[in-house]
């Protein structure tokens, strides 16, 4: 539990408040391709990834979709599901064997509840989460492929070194070939 401790020092959490949390996760271990979320059935957990890589996709027209992947020290859900306990509309699959550090719902809420400043944690992720997915959603409907992938260059060059490029590709809204083309002419 190591990493999840250090996660939680880093930002503050001290004494009984950080034992509470850390105790209140358990360790996931995850084989490449194991789902962590399937569409149609709830999200349970929400998880900090420890290690390994996290596609969320979706099934269109016969073909999956990545939405998003997730990488080391970032955090996974299917949101809508966690939050409102309906039916996932997505999936999560691990692309890579991995390890994560996984909260039930009613655990999360009992710290919610008991550490205010867990409460505020809370309150802070999920608003980063919501923000970044009205930007992707205003990337897809206002930029273009191009400009969408000079974006995640200039903002999240981290993740074009560790998605393969057919999700990468998928998350842009364009096809490897359109991806490959767009590489070509930026270099």
């Amino acid at each position: 539990m190591d990493k999840i401790q250090t996660y939680f020092q880093a930002i503050g959490f001290t004494g009984d408040d950080l034992d509470s949390i850390v105790n209140a996760f358990d360790v996931l271990a995850v084989m490449k391709n194991d789902l962590f979320v399937e569409e149609g059935k709830v999200s349970k957990y929400l998880a900090f990834v420890d290690s390994g890589l996290f596609q969320y996709f979706v099934w269109k027209d016969g073909e999956e979709r990545t939405t998003y992947v997730s990488i080391e020290n970032t955090w996974l859900a299917s949101l809508l599901s966690f939050i409102s306990q309906a039916p996932s509309l997505e999936n999560v699959k691990a692309l890579t064997d991995g390890r994560l550090y996984i909260i039930s719902r009613s655990a999360l809420k009992d710290l919610v509840e008991r550490i205010p400043s867990f409460k505020n944690f809370y309150i802070g992720l999920l608003e980063w989460a919501i923000c970044g997915i009205d930007a992707s959603r205003h990337d897809l409907i206002v930029l273009s492929g191009d400009q969408r992938y000079e974006k995640m260059l200039r903002q999240e060059p981290h993740l074009l070194q560790q998605i393969p490029l057919q999700y990468m590709a998928s998350m842009l809204g364009v096809t490897p070939r359109h991806l490959s083309r767009i590489r070509k002419n930026i270099r």
